[in-house]
């Protein structure tokens, strides 16, 4: 048993016990401690219960119910009432950390998902030590199934479309962003070492990066930013007008940003296909299509280098030039070079 939940059994006072109430599954939770432990867990799997509810699937009655609210909070458990037609029980914001109470998916999924964890600085360490708390009170029978993911399953590289390595960004930064998001206020930062002020709207993680959607609250511009460049300042304390973003779909505006502008590299190539046709063989993320005529189109494309950039070019499947940058056509040059000598075995 863990701490906390040792401390609740350890300073509950017995309870009358309901003879009535049929209770969910068919069983009655008669012993206090296991019913507070039991309540808990019902008010963490939804936003809130009547007390008929509650005591329905308790099979107690709503008596009961009332007291065992007030016990969890002379625990410090900030349980909340409302009353009327649609009034009911749920469990606020406070200083003290419930009990995590899961089913048995639920703490599968926990344990796979904090072993994945990645991307974060020092969310690996954090992981392993969430990970080490919630084995030492996993049911037994649980274990061989966690204990098979640990010891069956290899992690391969994830890191396979680029040869840049993966950036980590700091959990504070992600901290400040989400909460100036949720506030509704500009955000202040700095951006490889420049300054800015932006109202934001959304983060992205993708392709192992984090994404910032924002707008220049002067120029009305909008435009993406990666997390692991973003320095943020002092809170701003100012709030704005949310706006839409162009195109209403957050996700679909980053990835267009990032293909254009987000990337270390860039690349605009002339293709000799529809547009359409080159759509049909490149994930929109790649990079923006624009149609020249019914044979010819602009593929506008980026990557963490040049290398990679020249690696996907071929995979096209067809004839193109190049109209910038000339450093990419000179890398070209040396990839046919190889290619050809590959090709007469010399």
């Amino acid at each position: 048993m863990s701490p906390t939940v040792r401390s609740i059994a350890e300073r509950i006072v017995p309870d009358e016990r309901s003879p009535h109430a049929p209770i969910h599954e068919g069983a009655v939770v008669t012993d206090t401690a296991g019913r507070l432990l039991a309540l808990l867990g019902l008010l963490q799997s939804r936003p809130s219960w009547s007390g008929t509810e509650l005591a329905e699937r308790l099979g107690v009655t709503t008596r009961t119910i009332r007291n065992d609210v007030e016990r969890l909070r002379g625990l410090d458990y900030p349980i909340e009432a409302t009353r009327g037609s649609l009034g009911g029980y749920r469990l606020g914001a406070g200083g003290r950390l419930p009990p995590l109470l899961l089913d048995d998916e639920e703490a599968v999924a926990v344990a796979i998902g904090l072993r994945a964890a990645t991307g974060v600085a020092g969310v690996g360490e954090s992981s392993r030590r969430a990970l080490a708390k919630l084995e030492q009170v996993l049911p037994a029978r649980l274990r061989p199934t966690v204990e098979a993911m640990a010891t069956v399953v290899d992690r391969a590289p994830e890191n396979n479309d680029t040869d840049a390595p993966d950036p980590e960004v700091d959990p504070d930064v992600l901290r400040a962003i989400a909460t100036a998001i949720r506030s509704v206020e500009w955000l202040r930062f700095d951006y490889d070492d420049a300054p800015r002020l932006v109202e934001p709207y959304r983060l992205l993680a993708w392709l192992r990066r984090w994404y910032l959607v924002a707008r220049d609250p002067e120029s009305g511009e909008w435009d993406v930013f990666r997390a692991d460049r973003m320095r943020p300042r002092m809170p701003t304390r100012r709030r704005f007008e949310p706006r839409l973003v162009p195109g209403g779909d957050y996700t679909a505006f980053t990835m267009r940003q990032v293909a254009v502008s987000g990337w270390n590299v860039h690349a605009r190539l002339r293709i000799a296909a529809a547009a359409s046709a080159v759509l049909d063989r490149i994930h929109p993320a790649v990079g923006i299509v624009e149609e020249v005529s019914a044979a010819e189109s602009i593929l506008v494309t980026g990557a963490d280098s040049l290398d990679t950039v020249a690696a996907y070019i071929g995979m096209l499947g067809m004839d193109f030039t190049v109209e910038s940058p000339p450093e990419l056509r000179d890398l070209l040059r040396v990839y046919a070079e190889r290619y050809v000598r590959a090709a007469v075995g010399r």
